[in-house]
């Protein structure tokens, strides 16, 4: 088992397109380190260069104490996951997982006795006998797992292999590659654009944006205490509120005016005194507040009556066990989670309280959270 260090990567390609810069961080041993971001941020390109699929233009890559820079990809001891599984439709289940063990050759009894065991493991030793073409999404996705458990590698790199399933199979496959990773004991790091899977799986998590990391965390860390803008709008759905807006102190209080003029809440005594907002006093700032942080609770409607204000509903979604209000509070548009119980529909004028202990404040112009 292994530890990863990438310091200082970076990938240009020509023309002068840099998809990774200054790529640095440490991945413990036995870590489940997710990359997540939107399209084209540079999380793929550097899971290839992990596995030496991509070159390095620039920074070091050490798998262990080994620096892995020129090494091939096949004697990095890894193993990669795809999106498409990569299998070899003329060869049996058995003979895929098998297929790098014999270019090893490895013996015909060890080959057996470890594809059986990766089998037994996933699931799947029922299909040993039958062609890719014969097997669902979810069984092709084990068995391309299955081919790369056989191989015993120090890290597992998966690149968004969840992404052709449907939904119902991609929640029960994150569960089954959150207890696989804690069965095979392996540094695991993931590629995926989708923020839930990440949440649900990771360790710790790296939000990318434009080839650059953004934050690294764990992921309760991620949600609670964002460093911008754009982590705080990329992890949680639905995703955080964002409302333009001037701080005003008077006297003890600090309050937050909507940008309009004509709405104001109240903040709590924390912020209020929080030395890190005085030099925005009387100046723009953007105020970020998670739908749970809006409620049309009587109790917290009482209890936040200094930051209550009036909001029409535009939409109600039934989620279950919880309703999505779309919210308008004068010109800003809010989303709401709330109880299943609630009677707020949509056309009514409701009360909605800002729970003021789960206010954000972020600098409008670098977007970077002032406090939490």
């Amino acid at each position: 088992m292994a530890s990863l260090s990438l310091r200082g990567i970076y990938k240009r390609y020509p023309g002068g397109v840099v998809a990774v810069s200054d790529f640095t961080m440490n991945i413990k041993d036995k870590e489940f380190i997710v990359l997540v971001g939107p399209s084209g941020c540079g999380k793929s390109t550097t899971l290839r260069m992990v596995a030496g699929l991509e070159e390095i233009s620039e920074g070091e890559l050490f798998i262990g104490d080994r620096l892995v820079n020129d090494v091939a990809p096949k004697d990095r001891d890894i193993a990669m996951v795809f999106q498409n599984y990569a299998l070899y439709p003329h060869m049996t289940v058995f003979d895929n997982m098998a297929f790098g063990l014999k270019l090893r050759k490895v013996p015909k009894d060890e080959i057996k006795k470890l594809v059986e065991e990766a089998a037994k493991i996933l699931d799947i030793g029922h299909l040993l006998d039958r062609k890719p073409k014969a097997l669902s999404g979810g069984q092709r996705q084990r068995v391309a797992l299955g081919r790369a458990i056989v191989r015993d590698p120090q890290v597992f790199l998966l690149d968004e292999p969840l992404s052709n399933l449907d939904a119902k199979l991609r929640a029960t496959m994150r569960t089954e590659l959150t207890k696989l990773h804690q069965r095979v004991e392996t540094t695991f790091v993931y590629v995926t654009h989708d923020q839930v899977e990440a949440m649900t799986m990771a360790t710790r998590i790296v939000v990318m944006k434009d080839g650059l990391i953004q934050q690294v965390d764990t992921p309760q860390n991620l949600y609670d205490k964002p460093v911008n803008i754009f982590v705080a709008g990329f992890i949680g759905t639905p995703q955080m509120n964002f409302i333009n807006g001037v701080l005003e102190k008077k006297g003890a209080d600090l309050y937050f005016n909507f940008e309009e003029g004509t709405q104001s809440i109240k903040l709590s005594d924390d912020k209020a005194n929080d030395e890190a907002l005085k030099p925005y006093y009387g100046q723009e700032v953007v105020l970020g507040i998670r739908p749970e942080g809006l409620t049309d609770e009587e109790r917290n409607i009482e209890a936040y009556k200094d930051s209550t204000l009036e909001a029409y509903v535009d939409v109600t979604e039934l989620m279950g066990a919880e309703i999505y209000l779309y919210l308008k509070i004068g010109e800003t548009n809010l989303i709401s989670r709330v109880s299943s119980r609630s009677q707020s529909r949509a056309g009514d004028k409701i009360k909605i309280a800002f729970d003021t202990s789960r206010i954000h404040i972020f600098d409008k112009d670098t977007e970077k959270c002032i406090v939490h």
